[in-house]
């Protein structure tokens, strides 16, 4: 697990050492064990390096034997034992067989990796550079292209550090107001997009040229027994988890006492020869606590469990969260998320996760509502329609009478709709519960519900590892009908049958909660003023991206309980945060919210409670 960054500039122009210090600089919490970089030929690649396997022998960028071939990556090769063998590796690192393999079969290559991974390679053979991506986009990787030199990073922040110029994309702004975070592959910066996942990116001097290398799309719906598909679904999870054991570090797991985090946690328990540390966050409100469930799961398995309860709310930590974000996100759940990770890394640098089995397995209110009231016997495109409204922020009605005249004159004519409608009519082949969580798959995860563990995770240098997303696992729950997930109203159906074998029904079957806060409570009572201040200080409405009559009007009507305003809200003042942070002014720093003129109290506190 590690940060990389690099270029490679068609006129054969020198990076310099100090714009790659300064670029890895900038995301030194990614990887402080190391820093590495190298240029030759115009082309650049760096690492920041967090040492989980090889500790000694890991150091990066790597080259092969008569130095033509240079790596670095970001992520975890989880099979890199097997692919080692008769590759003639001098390191126990999974790097070394990244180079090792491309060596030996070439640009496809990445076919063969389990693992989550952004790695960039520079074949000086050839002049050329290559960029890829894992399948489902656990690891970020940003690019900027100005025609002349193309760099990239894992995160925005340092394409910052290497001159990139943060402007914001009005076409980001309108997608994200509509889905709550940005969907790739644009951004909220002008001239910056991802890499998406499963892709490669190769330019040499014959051009620049992106293709797809793994594709959700190709994965055949099959008819079995259930209890075959319980089976499959165990042995695949159990196969997922134990590779993801692998490490030279301590490791252990978040738990949160929902279905996912608990069978990572219970197969792990079978597979360690000690107690596994396990780790939540709690909190003082009962609507919002899960805590219990967790404690139940860690008696359970005997786990060595430590519990941070937090009081009265999170929101302090909101700009440092927006900061290591790189853009806004109007789920707040990443407060917590920074916090679980902060509470981890005092006794483990690796985590494994549950993240993955709410949209593999249809797990979410929003699946089981929708679905409920839908004819699925209507044309698809009318469908199609309906689930893009179901999850979208705002709809188009409520972004018009929102934005100003200026905004509406910034933005294209087509609705933001179309990002999520291209990749659901890629998947028109599947049955719609299914072509809803290839959605999910290739637009949620990569977008919102991947950059959670990643980059909250990353800032304070822990490694979480997501099983559900082994691309085994991906498979296979594409390959299962989605009448088995969503059935009778029952989320995660099959899912919940499969893990009858290794949880209790007392997880199984309980009432799913969110891992969120209540902040919708507090917007209306101690967070009413920071609202205010926020979202009507002269500052945020002199930018004229809404009409400030109908702020007011949402801010006063969800104060007065006559509408939930809850998530527009939310949103609005993630995208205000991030303004200040890098539009306003560039901080390199997380910064506080007196450096971002904001003057409200927003108190915070915590109280800890461990079970040994």
């Amino acid at each position: 697990m590690c940060g990389i960054i690099g270029g490679y500039d068609r006129e054969k122009r020198p990076f310099g050492t100090e714009l790659a210090e300064q670029a890895c600089e900038r995301m030194a919490h990614r990887g402080p064990d190391d820093r590495g970089y190298h240029e030759v030929d115009g082309m650049l690649v760096g690492n920041q390096r967090l040492s989980i396997l090889d500790l000694a022998g890991g150091h990066q960028p790597m080259f092969s034997d008569d130095r033509q071939v240079i790596v670095v990556q970001n992520g975890e090769i989880y099979n890199f034992r097997e692919l080692a063998k008769g590759l003639g590796c001098r390191t126990s690192c999974d790097t070394e067989v990244i180079l090792r393999l491309y060596e030996r079969d070439g640009e496809d290559f990445v076919k063969q990796l389990n693992g989550m991974f952004a790695i960039a390679i520079i074949d000086r053979r050839k002049q050329s550079m290559l960029l890829y991506r894992d399948r489902v986009g656990q690891k970020p990787l940003y690019l900027h292209d100005d025609g002349k030199r193309l760099l990239f990073a894992s995160e925005v922040k340092s394409l910052f550090a290497m001159g990139v110029k943060a402007e914001m994309n009005w076409e980001g702004f309108d997608a994200y107001l509509t889905y709550n975070f940005v969907p790739p592959p644009i951004t909220l910066y002008k001239n910056i997009t991802h890499l998406m996942p499963g892709h490669l990116l190769k330019i040499s001097p014959q051009g620049t040229e992106v293709r797809r290398w793994w594709n959700l799309a190709e994965k055949p719906v099959e008819c079995r027994s259930e209890a075959s598909w319980c089976e499959e679904i165990i042995d695949t999870l159990q196969a997922a988890v134990k590779i993801r054991l692998r490490a030279d570090v301590p490791l252990g797991a978040f738990l949160s006492g929902g279905i996912d985090s608990s069978s990572v946690v219970s197969l792990m328990s079978q597979e360690l020869p000690h107690p596994v540390q396990t780790f939540c966050i709690g909190f003082d409100d009962p609507r919002f606590d899960e805590s219990q469930y967790a404690q139940e799961v860690a008696d359970q398995f005997g786990t060595r469990h430590t519990c941070d309860v937090l009081n009265p709310n999170l929101t302090a930590t909101w700009p440092l969260t927006v900061y290591h974000n790189d853009q806004p996100h109007g789920d707040v759940s990443f407060m917590p998320t920074y916090w679980v990770s902060h509470l981890a890394r005092k006794s483990v640098k690796v985590v494994l996760t549950g993240d993955g089995g709410d949209e593999l397995f249809a797990g979410y209110d929003v699946h089981r509502n929708f679905f409920a009231n839908q004819d699925c016997t209507l044309p698809r495109e009318q469908i199609e329609d309906a689930y893009i409204s179901a999850i979208s922020l705002l709809q188009p009605s409520a972004k018009q009478a929102l934005y100003s005249a200026d905004a509406k004159s910034q933005l294209v004519a087509e609705d933001a709709s179309r990002f999520a409608k291209s990749h659901l009519e890629e998947f028109r082949h599947l049955d719609p519960i299914n072509q809803a969580l290839a959605l999910d798959t290739r637009f949620l995860l990569p977008g919102n519900n991947l950059v959670k563990p990643d980059k909250m995770a990353m800032a304070v240098s822990l490694e979480p590892r997501a099983p559900y997303l082994d691309y085994r696992m991906v498979d296979l729950a594409f390959r299962i009908p989605g009448s088995l997930k969503l059935r009778d109203g029952v989320t995660k159906s099959i899912l919940k049958k499969a893990c009858e074998k290794i949880l209790p029904s007392s997880i199984i079957y309980r009432k799913k909660q969110m891992f969120t806060v209540p902040i919708g409570e507090w917007f209306k009572q101690e967070l009413n003023p920071f609202v205010n201040d926020v979202l009507l200080s002269p500052r945020s409405l002199e930018r004229g991206f809404y009409r400030p009559e109908r702020v007011r009007e949402i801010i006063q009507e969800h104060r007065t309980d006559k509408v939930n305003h809850t998530r527009t809200i939310r949103a609005l003042l993630a995208l205000e945060l991030w303004q200040r942070t890098f539009i306003d002014q560039a901080f390199d720093h997380a910064p506080t919210y007196a450096d971002l003129g904001i003057n409200s109290s927003v108190e915070f506190g915590t109280g800890s409670r461990n079970a040994a």
